[in-house]
Parts: C-alpha cells; sequence; structure tokens
C-alpha cells in the first residue's frame, strides 16, 4: 500500500498531524530539558501528575478546568476559520460577555433555576453582539476583520475597566462585587466529584458546544454554505449562497462562545470580575484551533492538552526545578508544527518516495 494512501488523506491528516505535532513538540521539548542538565523523564513524568493523570482528582479537576475556557474560544476561532474569517477579538467578546454575566449575578435576585440561565444567556447575546460590528465592517465595507477585532479588543478593555468600577464595584477599584451564589456556575456535586477543584458546570456547557458546533458544520446545509464560503467566496456567491450574511452569522456565532468563555471564567472559576487585563484564553485559543485542525473534536483535545499543560507546569517546577517556562516553549513548539501542514506533507511525500527508491533497490 502506497504510503501517500496511508498517511496523506485527509481523514488520517486529522489524526497524524496533530498527533506527529505533539510528539515532536515533546521530543524537541525534552532534548531542551537535558542541556538544562535535567532528566526529560521525570520533567514528563511531574507534568503528568501536575495534571491529574496519575490519579489525583483535584489536580484532574484543576485542568479539566484550565481546559474549560479553551474549548470555547478555541471553537470560536475555528468556526471563524471555517468561513475564512480570523477572529482575533475572543478576549474581547470573552470581557463583555463576562461583564454581563457578572453584572446580572450581582444586580438580580433570582432562584438559581432561573438566574444562572439568564447569566449564561446573556454572556452568549453580548458576546455575538460585540462580534456583530466587525461582522457588518467586514460583510458590507471590506474592512478586514483582524484589524477590527483587535480593536474591539481594547475598546472592550476600556470599557469594562471603566464600567465595574462604577456600576458594580467591590471593595477594590479594580474588581467587581462577588455574584449571588444562585448565579455560579459552581455546584457542590462536581467540585465533590474531583476532591474540592473548581471545575464547573461550564465544563458540561463546553462539551456540548463541541457537539452542536460539529452538528452545525457537519450535518446542516447552514455548515455547508459556511464552509463553501471559507472555501471559496467567489464560488459560494456564485452558487447562490449569502455570502455577506454568512460572514455575519459566523461573526456571531463566534463572538456567542466567547461570550460563554467569558461566563465560565467570571461566573465559574473566579465569583468577581478583575480589571486590567484581556484573558489570555481568547488569544490561546488561537493556538487551540490550529492544533485541533479548526475541527470542533480537534479543538477539545487541543485544549484538554493546553491545560493539561498549563495546570501540570507547577508541579514540574517545583519538584524538578524545571522553568514553567518550558512549556510555553513546548506548547509554541506544537503549535508551529500543526500549522505547518505542508512541511508535514512534503515530509511524509519523502517517507514515500525514499520507500519506493528502496523498493526499487531491492
Amino acid at each position: 500500500m502506497r504510503i501517500s494512501k496511508l498517511l496523506i488523506g485527509e481523514k488520517r491528516q486529522k489524526i497524524i498531524i496533530p498527533v506527529a505535532s505533539v510528539l515532536l513538540g515533546f521530543l524537541l521539548g525534552g532534548i531542551i530539558i537535558l542541556l538544562t542538565g535535567k532528566n526529560p523523564i521525570n520533567a514528563y513524568s511531574a507534568l503528568l501528575k501536575g495534571a491529574g493523570f496519575y490519579g489525583n482528582l483535584l489536580n484532574l479537576g484543576n485542568t479539566l478546568l484550565m481546559s474549560t475556557a479553551l474549548i470555547l474560544t478555541g471553537l470560536s476561532v475555528a468556526f471563524a476559520f471555517r468561513t475564512g474569517l480570523f477572529n482575533i477579538g475572543a478576549s474581547g467578546q470573552m470581557l463583555v460577555g463576562g461583564f454581563f454575566a457578572v453584572y446580572l449575578g450581582i444586580v438580580l435576585d433570582l432562584p438559581k433555576v432561573i438566574h444562572l440561565p439568564i447569566c449564561i444567556l446573556a454572556s452568549m447575546i453580548f458576546g455575538a453582539l460585540w462580534a456583530l460590528i466587525p461582522a457588518i465592517l467586514k460583510a458590507k465595507y471590506k474592512i478586514h476583520e483582524v484589524v477590527t477585532t483587535i480593536m474591539m479588543n481594547w475598546i472592550a478593555f476600556w470599557s469594562v475597566s471603566y464600567f465595574v468600577p462604577l456600576l458594580i464595584k467591590g471593595k477594590f477599584n479594580t474588581q467587581s462585587a462577588t455574584i449571588k451564589d444562585s448565579a455560579s456556575l459552581r455546584v457542590e456535586w462536581m467540585s465533590n466529584l474531583f476532591n474540592g477543584s473548581k471545575v464547573n458546570l461550564g465544563l458540561i456547557l463546553a462539551i456540548i458546544a463541541v457537539f452542536l458546533i460539529w452538528l452545525i458544520l457537519e450535518k446542516t446545509t447552514f455548515g455547508y454554505e459556511l464552509k463553501a464560503v471559507g472555501f471559496n467566496k467567489d464560488a459560494a456567491e456564485y452558487a447562490g449562497i449569502k455570502v455577506n450574511r454568512n460572514i455575519v452569522y459566523s461573526m456571531m456565532i463566534a463572538g456567542a462562545l466567547s461570550g460563554l468563555a467569558g461566563a465560565t471564567v467570571y461566573i465559574g472559576y473566579s465569583s468577581s470580575m478583575q480589571i486590567g487585563h484581556l484573558p489570555s484564553q481568547g488569544f490561546d485559543g488561537i493556538a487551540v484551533a490550529l492544533l485541533g485542525l479548526n475541527e470542533p473534536i480537534g479543538a477539545f483535545f487541543a485544549a484538554i492538552l493546553i491545560g493539561a499543560m498549563n495546570s501540570g507546569k507547577i508541579m514540574m517546577q517545583v519538584s524538578e526545578q524545571i522553568p514553567s517556562e518550558i512549556v510555553s516553549v513546548i506548547t509554541g513548539i506544537i503549535i508551529f508544527f500543526a500549522s505547518a501542514k505542508l512541511m508535514v506533507k512534503e515530509l511524509l511525500n519523502r517517507i514515500e518516495r525514499k520507500a519506493k527508491q528502496d523498493g526499487g533497490d531491492k
């Protein structure tokens, strides 16, 4: 059987490229660790232990907690990518969605079965509305979404920094008041399941979102139209697909996912909103989408991987005295190889040519 048939097929690429990227990342990371005079096996063992893969439920819960927002921002970026859009605005959409979730979580006084869904829905609506602005600018005026979404990030940053102390100020100007328990994503049974971890209902919402996005993209006419626009806008328009409408819908869905990610952070992991920084999960979502090859299932596993590395690096640093920055280096290497699909294809082609040459020599 030809190696190209075994390895180069589109379906197999979705598995081979991410797996090869991860293996190469850890291999090169191991070499770097070795050059520092440390044992890579011990380092990676500590990393896995810190991530909870050795039966420590608390650490495993923390890994899932760190992965939750990454799943949603990865989905957000990946979904926009599938329509040919580059959503750099996930951080701003997270902030806006999270702000309204926190605001309603403070000012409303309702039973949890009503209060919590209202906060979740508000985070998605306002995340979508925040993404609507660059979507309209792209669809109507052809202004590139990279520029507008970056600008919207900073508008969100300064707007939230202004309105938090004005409307929902806590003990300090730099943070909001604490949300009511009825608005929190935390539930006792999940915390008990993972020995006190702050993992919460946001994880379940993220898993549901993965399934829904996969369903939209793979099983609906709407998803087919979105992918057609991503492949070739001119051909899609010629086929009768309303390109501008689909651009707007795609960005709004991406914004809703990022807004939901904001809710999982600010009314899930935290119970208040601190100002002064853009949430890093919005930018990490780009890495998640690239490693997951812009596929919902791929984004899920990529988010779990990056979440595990972020969770486990503390144990690696404490027990093996290896700088936690090594994990960032490994992550960067993994993303590099995942995004360099053409390079991987060429490598596999060379393997095939070598195999054919060896066969001919025999």
